[in-house]
């Protein structure tokens, strides 16, 4: 399981020109779920995304996590995550996990959040999204949870 973490100063996503999903400082987090993922990679994501310390602190120093800034997330799902690229110029997807399964652990990963007190919004799983995203920093961090 892999996730693309992008600190934000607000960010929303669209989802046939409605929003579903909108928040102020805090997290875009693009999950990508892959073959054999389990609810245990979920949980180190998790753990690890609410107290990655990627806010700044008085001295401008990354030492706040964004449970420490009750900062929010909007957590989308992104099979591409997975593309593999090595040959052609086409990507290959077929390391990412299949539909119901993917689905099944983005649940998860969000509700895991929400039981360490984060407000999690959501784009719509599997659906065309627009996701408009006002950067801090910008700071972006890359997690894979076979790097566990």
């Amino acid at each position: 399981m892999r996730v693309l973490i992008q600190r934000v100063r607000k960010a929303s996503v669209t989802v046939d020109n409605k929003v579903n999903g909108a928040i102020t400082a805090g997290y875009v987090i693009f999950l990508g779920v892959g073959e054999g993922d389990t609810q245990k990679d979920a949980d180190y994501l998790s753990e690890k995304t609410a107290n990655l310390r990627i806010f700044s602190n008085t001295e401008g120093k990354f030492d706040h996590s964004l449970l420490d800034i009750k900062g929010e997330a909007l957590v989308i799902s992104q099979f591409t995550l997975y593309g593999n690229t090595k040959k052609g110029r086409r990507p290959d997807f077929t390391k990412a996990a299949k539909p119901d399964i993917a689905d099944k652990l983005y649940q998860y990963f969000n509700e895991s959040l929400r039981k360490k007190g984060l407000t999690v919004k959501t784009g719509i799983f599997a659906a065309e999204m627009t996701v408009e995203i006002i950067n801090d920093g910008p700071v972006t961090i890359m997690i894979d949870s076979t790097e566990q």
